[in-house]
């Protein structure tokens, strides 16, 4: 019964589609999935938060939502200036175990990048990650600036003796420029971590029927997918060096 918990190098990096595209790849391979969102800031009491959002487009999931926060800001600030109680790394980590003793995967999505704060103690997915024991998934973007982001999170999880599974890039251009052709070979190496997947941009905006389908296509086997990361790269990956005159 796998716990996996997914983060990312920041804000708006394609953690809830990448969520989703792991939950449709284990649903297709007849696995129970759960979706634990320990923290949702930024959503009203009637609007949809990223865990429905991954049932929505992932299929028959058990879609978990600790704690809801209507402003859009880390975790700990929300909840002091909402007045709710904050979720603390015990809480998470013991939803996560409930859930997992029930389903086969567990998929855990944390809010902004690892190191966001959930309580007032300055606790962390990571502090989360670590009492679970669990593997981590860091999504990331393609684009100028991710390496660096990408290897201070990497460096934070080793320091923390947490294992990161891999690298996923959130959301892929159609056409990627210079600087996304050439992460596709830095990106792991900023990670210390192979790169097991790359969502194309448009993947939130597919209908759930094809974005279930598709979902095995963006991610490498050992996310239950199809995507060969050696042949992505030989398509997309370093470019060639321009001619010296």
């Amino acid at each position: 019964m796998a716990i996996v918990v997914v983060t990312g190098t920041g804000t708006e990096v394609g953690k809830t589609v990448a969520t989703a595209a792991v939950a449709a790849a284990s649903l297709s391979q007849g696995l129970s999935v759960a979706v634990l969102k320990p923290a949702q800031t930024g959503v009203s009491p009637s609007e949809p938060g990223d865990a429905a959002e991954v049932a929505r487009l992932a299929g028959e999931v058990t879609a978990v939502e600790l704690a809801r926060y209507p402003e859009p800001l880390a975790p700990a600030t929300a909840a002091r200036r909402s007045g709710r109680p904050a979720v603390g790394p015990e809480e998470i980590a013991e939803a996560a175990a409930k859930l997992s003793a029930v389903h086969d995967v567990v998929l855990v999505e944390g809010a902004g990048g690892l190191l966001v704060r959930y309580d007032e103690k300055g606790s962390t997915l990571a502090d989360a990650a670590a009492l679970l024991h669990a593997g981590m998934l860091l999504v990331a973007p393609a684009g100028l600036g991710t390496l660096n982001a990408t290897a201070l999170t990497a460096e934070a999880m080793r320091a923390r003796k947490l294992t990161c599974l891999g690298v996923i890039i959130g959301s892929w251009a159609a056409d990627p420029g210079l600087a996304e052709r050439c992460n596709v070979a830095d990106l792991p190496v900023a990670a210390g971590s192979p790169l097991l997947g790359a969502l194309p941009e448009s993947a939130a905006a597919l209908s759930p029927t094809v974005f279930r389908t598709a979902a095995r296509d963006w991610l490498a086997p050992q996310l239950g997918g199809v995507w060969d990361a050696a042949g992505f790269g030989q398509v997309y990956g370093r470019p060639e060096l321009p001619a010296q005159g």
